[in-house]
């Protein structure tokens, strides 16, 4: 009797056995719109790039000019782990800067996508890319221009 009480207890227990975890991965360092939006096209050098946003992620040249590329990514990520079946979802997101110089190494312009901040934990069953959701994020981090 007490062994049949204890497997009813123990099948009535196991549902309770799933978990989550959730994890983040950032790459690279964080990049600054404030910090790229004091570049100025005609005036700021690859130097003073290099002095205020560090190395770049790569350099292309392109003839007698030259290109910079930075970026950082934040990845999310939500498990839910069930007995047998166990669902997963990584939500990545890039903040990505290229900057065109010109062949005296002056910057001539740049093009920038803000993402890091629009990651977000979720399972397969939610949407991340809702446009409500990118407002308020974005709205949530100064400088981010859309």
């Amino acid at each position: 009797m007490l062994r049949r009480r204890r497997r009813s207890l123990s099948l009535l227990l196991l549902p309770a056995l799933g978990a989550c975890a959730i994890a983040r991965q950032d790459t690279n360092e964080p990049l600054d719109p404030a910090v790229v939006a004091s570049l100025e096209p005609g005036r700021t050098t690859a130097r003073e790039v290099v002095e205020k946003l560090g190395a770049p992620t790569e350099v292309v040249q392109l003839g007698k000019r030259t290109a910079y590329r930075y970026d950082a990514t934040t990845a999310k990520t939500a498990v839910l782990f069930l007995l047998v079946f166990n669902l997963a979802n990584q939500d990545s997101r890039t903040d990505r800067v290229w900057l065109f110089f010109d062949e005296r190494d002056v910057l001539s312009h740049y093009g920038t996508w803000w993402g890091t901040h629009r990651a977000q934990y979720a399972m397969p069953w939610e949407d991340v890319h809702e446009p409500r959701d990118n407002e308020l994020r974005d709205a949530k981090r100064p400088g981010v221009l859309r």
